[in-house]
């Protein structure tokens, strides 16, 4: 059983956010669907082929030494269009971090600050659509 393995996969990302009610509403909106996990300070989205799970945290609860400003590990999540997709999360309010780049080889990506000050990362990945197209297949 995957003996050897430390990292298995991801399987929650967690925001933070002072209006807890306001970013469950704008994620909402982004991802399509509700939360399907509440308890208070705290909801949890399975968003994505994988049902991946996005968790967003009331900032009350964030470790003392989270910074103020936006830092830390970028996860980017695939979507179809990045150009469509960066263009409708500042439509939606967020802020430009790095405008969509090609990275070369297929890969393309882009990184905004939500609303809430968390840096949200998109990519079209090739290989993301080659794992999900052999599963299909086997």
């Amino acid at each position: 059983m995957n003996e050897g393995r430390t990292l298995r996969g991801m399987s929650t990302v967690s925001f933070w956010a002072e209006d807890l009610d306001a970013a469950t509403k704008w994620y909402t909106e982004l991802v399509g669907i509700e939360p399907y996990f509440r308890r208070p300070g705290y909801v949890e989205f399975r968003i994505g082929d994988y049902q991946h799970e996005l968790g967003i945290i009331d900032s009350r609860y964030a470790p003392s030494k989270t910074g103020a400003s936006p830092s830390g590990v970028v996860v980017y999540w695939h979507v179809d269009d990045v150009t469509a997709t960066f263009a409708k999360l500042l439509q939606m309010g967020a802020q430009p971090h790095e405008e969509p780049q090609d990275r070369g080889a297929g890969f393309i990506t882009a990184t905004v600050i939500d609303p809430f000050g968390n840096i949200l990362g998109i990519m079209y990945n090739p290989h993301y659509l080659e794992i999900l197209d052999a599963q299909k297949q086997a």
